[in-house]
């Protein structure tokens, strides 16, 4: 590509470059500069050099105005491949407005974008180029990120420019960048001799010390300087504000129908000449004709083309509108929204900009926006119209609500600060009970208190018994099942445990809500133990093939968990995996992922697990989901431990331990002496490890949970056997199988039959063997690996080798399979003991 920019040379270079190497991989690049720099001239560069290499090149140009337009920037990317009305492509077509269709996932449009570029990157490289990205609406700002994210397989080159100091998803997300600076001396220079026509040599050097390299400043800053009296007195201002004012100056010049035109165009993001020329007639009263732009032309503000008015520069707008007045703003707006009648989305939005102070029938308008916003997928101008609905209505209480609404909608995004935010300034309002309710609920969603407060959950069961009075038993659902997840992260006694079971139980009068995800769920979380029964009840009446709710399922997996029963909470947490891939909701992808770990853990799929913990810490970072570090960490803990890497478990469980101590978590901290005992005794320390792992039974220990203990008690049988701990570990059992007798949770009944077994004497175990191998291990293969082992060396010290060999080589091949190398080990070498003495 041959630069025909001054003092660009590097810069062209490192996009040429950029768009040759877009055959090994796809390449993404952030032009960021300050207003003027050059970055949209650099654009035009890359443009026709992506074209000489023979790419395809879609573009976008952010404006400030047009934001307000759900996907409006990703629209004008992906128009010119067409969008068929197929499956894969119905969520671009609902989020742009071009048919009716199911609320689409913002990352389900995403994957759809993706897949349109892949299929048309197949035929021909592409280039996408989009202009002041800041400017953007947020979803198209969004979904662009993503698609950088995936470009890597990709024939495509992605840049965008962004204006230094806008923060946002594209400048945030890592992607490489280039910094845009001021040109050199001699290129300003040439700039202003050769472009400006500023032939002093003073004038250039005063001229270039205030331009400081800026690009559009060496242009424009000479004519506003020579009309200044005095112009030293305007290098205090700074150049961005100095720019604007040149642009602005030239406004006062246009003559009145040339001015209401100009001011049209800035305020209206819609290009279209007939649009701004209709508008332009009723701010000026009269009919005006295309001849009115003639002077904006002339001045250099405006061009006209082919039925489109385009700004010079983005500079030009705020340079006009900060000329103009208020009244005459709002009155522009005014113009706009009166030619607008068949278009009652942007018109709201042009009469919520004409006035100042309440008007509640302009705020039922920016609420209506509200809901085809949310039904086009764009969750984040739903919010931003709630605001200022909120803002504009008059009644207090109708206020708090619209407000509350937004912060539903920020949960659903995970945006735990701006849910915090707009609860704050709803319950400045005059709520309602049932609002009230509501505001309990969101804070509870995002809590940052000790999760075992006993008085909080007495609250939110209060609150949800008063939802309840007043007909909202979905809220009242929400309420319980936070006041149930405080109860399962920490201890919050016995009466708070009740009470919520309680409340919960009181809803299922006069309506059938126990096949009700949260209703199920709270059951479990509440009460693991005592409501254990009720909950695999429940549970088995579940189909969860009839479910097309994947996040209903996730909450019935988190259930089964609860209960311990990761067999069937994996059966519920893959049927939703497999309808959130398929809907792109990627966001909730994630956090099933992160559901699936420990239980691929408990049952035996390791490399399930680690691949699971990947995707979902990739998701979660792509779709901006907060990653809960400490939970992935007691994770891998456990994993580490399972594998034999003894230090690297006992580390993680250390910083477990040091964070989950702070927050009283206590289902954390059972975790951690989990993974303690089990890295201690792979590696050989059983006196220690029985130590830690005995904690986690005692109910004065801060590790104690009713439920988590459960995974614990076959490693605190063999560390009891190895380390000659065997009666104190027989009260345990004995314990625990009074508890077994009152719950039915698979975990605690498989752990039991393998530690009875191990624990007692071998002259009086057979009994006890038998029924641990007569068990069904149908999606236990760790359990059943375990059994094998346990059984095969029994088997070897009564001198029964034949049948020992039969049962250690299945135990052998499937600990090597799952990658439990401590566990293998100890089989291989039972198993050559066994083999020796044939």
């Amino acid at each position: 590509m041959t630069s025909v920019l001054f003092g660009r040379d590097a810069e062209v270079r490192a996009l040429t470059e950029m768009i040759d190497r877009v055959s090994d991989e796809g390449r993404c690049l952030v032009l960021l500069g300050d207003p003027g720099i050059g970055k949209t001239a650099l654009l035009r560069a890359a443009r026709a050099a992506a074209r000489g290499a023979g790419f395809r090149v879609l573009g976008a140009v952010g404006v400030q105005s047009e934001a307000q337009l759900p996907f409006a920037g990703l629209h004008q990317v992906l128009r010119p491949l067409g969008i068929r009305p197929n499956q894969r492509q119905q969520a671009l077509l609902t989020a742009f407005g071009l048919a009716e269709g199911e609320r689409p996932d913002i990352f389900g449009v995403a994957l759809a974008a993706v897949d349109l570029i892949e299929a048309a990157a197949a035929q021909q490289p592409l280039a996408i180029l989009v202009d002041d990205v800041q400017w953007l609406d947020a979803q198209s700002q969004e979904v662009l990120t993503f698609i950088a994210h995936r470009r890597a397989p990709l024939r495509l080159a992605i840049i965008g420019t962004v204006r230094t100091g806008y923060p946002g998803p594209f400048v945030s997300a890592g992607l490489p960048e280039l910094a845009v600076s001021g040109v050199d001396g001699d290129a300003a220079e040439e700039i202003l001799s050769s472009l400006a026509g500023v032939a002093g040599v003073a004038d250039r050097r005063r001229i270039r010390e205030q331009a400081q390299g800026n690009p559009l400043a060496l242009l424009e800053l000479p004519e506003t300087l020579a009309g200044a009296v005095h112009p030293e007195a305007q290098d205090w201002q700074p150049l961005t504000a100095r720019l604007e004012r040149a642009f602005g100056s030239r406004v006062a010049e246009l003559d009145p129908a040339a001015r209401d035109a100009l001011l049209i165009a800035a305020v209206d993001p819609v290009d279209d000449v007939a649009e701004i020329l209709s508008a332009t007639a009723v701010l000026y009263g009269a009919p005006v004709s295309a001849d009115v732009f003639r002077p904006a032309v002339e001045a250099g503000l405006v061009r006209v083309e082919h039925g489109r008015l385009e700004l010079r520069h983005p500079l030009v707008r705020s340079g006009v509108l900060q000329a103009e007045t208020l009244e005459r703003r709002h009155a522009a707006n005014a113009a706009v929204a009166a030619v607008l009648d068949t278009d009652p989305y942007r018109r709201a939005w042009h009469r919520g900009q004409s006035i100042m102070g309440p008007d509640d029938e302009i705020a039922d308008e920016l609420e209506a926006n509200a809901s085809v916003a949310v039904g086009r997928g764009a969750v984040m101008s739903a919010i931003r119209l709630l605001q200022w609905s909120a803002q504009l209505t008059g009644a207090s209480a109708q206020r708090g609500r619209r407000l509350l609404v937004a912060a539903e909608h920020a949960f659903s995004l995970g945006q735990q600060e701006q849910v915090g935010l707009l609860v704050t300034a709803a319950e400045r309002c005059d709520l309602s009970e049932l609002d009230w309710a509501r505001a309990q609920w969101l804070r509870e969603i995002f809590h940052d208190g000790v999760p075992g407060d006993a008085a909080r959950v007495h609250q939110l069961c209060d609150a949800a018994r008063q939802s309840h009075a007043v007909g909202d038993r979905d809220l009242a659902l929400n309420l319980l099942l936070g006041a149930a997840l405080r109860c399962w992260w920490a201890d919050t006694g016995p009466a708070a445990r009740a009470d919520v079971v309680s409340a919960a139980k009181s809803l299922v009068g006069g309506a059938d809500i126990t096949h009700d995800h949260r209703y199920v769920a709270t059951l479990a979380l509440a009460e693991p133990v005592a409501e254990c029964g009720a909950v695999m009840d429940l549970l088995s009446e579940v189909r969860p093939a009839e479910i097309a709710d994947g996040d209903a399922l996730r909450v019935f997996g988190i259930a089964a968990t609860a209960i311990g029963d990761p067999v069937r909470s994996l059966t519920f947490l893959g049927r939703s995996e497999a309808l959130l891939r398929s809907q792109g909701r990627l966001a909730l992808l994630s956090q099933v992922l992160s559901l699936c770990v420990v239980n691929r853990l408990e049952t035996g799929d390791w490399k399930g697990a680690q691949a699971a913990a990947r995707e979902g810490e990739l998701l979660a970072k792509e779709t901006g989901q907060p990653i809960w570090r400490i939970g992935a960490l007691a994770c891998d803990a456990l994993s580490s431990a399972f594998r034999g890497d003894s230090d690297q478990a006992l580390s993680y469980a250390a910083e477990v331990e040091a964070t989950a101590s702070r927050q009283r978590l206590n289902q954390l901290l059972s975790m951690a002496q989990l993974a303690k005992g089990a890295a201690l005794s792979a590696a050989g320390r059983h006196v220690q490890a029985y130590r830690e792992l005995a904690r986690a039974f005692r109910a004065d220990d801060p590790s104690f949970h009713q439920r988590e203990r459960f995974g614990a008690v076959m490693f605190l049988a063999e560390a009891a056997v190895e380390a000659g701990r065997e009666a104190d570990a027989s009260a345990v059992l004995a314990e625990l199988s009074q508890v077994a007798n009152l719950t039915r949770a698979p975990l605690l009944v498989v752990h039991l039959r393998y530690a009875r077994a191990v624990i007692c004497d071998d002259a009086i175990a057979g009994p006890l063997y038998a029924d641990m191998m007569d068990q069904d291990f149908a999606g236990w293969p760790w359990a059943e690996a375990c059994a094998n082992l346990a059984h095969g060396g029994w088997l070897r010290r009564l001198g029964r080798r034949e049948e020992a060999v039969a049962a250690l080589r299945p135990a052998v091949a499937e600990l090597d399979r799952i990658g439990a190398r401590p566990w293998a080990d100890r089989a291989r070498a039972e198993l050559g003991a066994a083999l020796s003495g044939l």
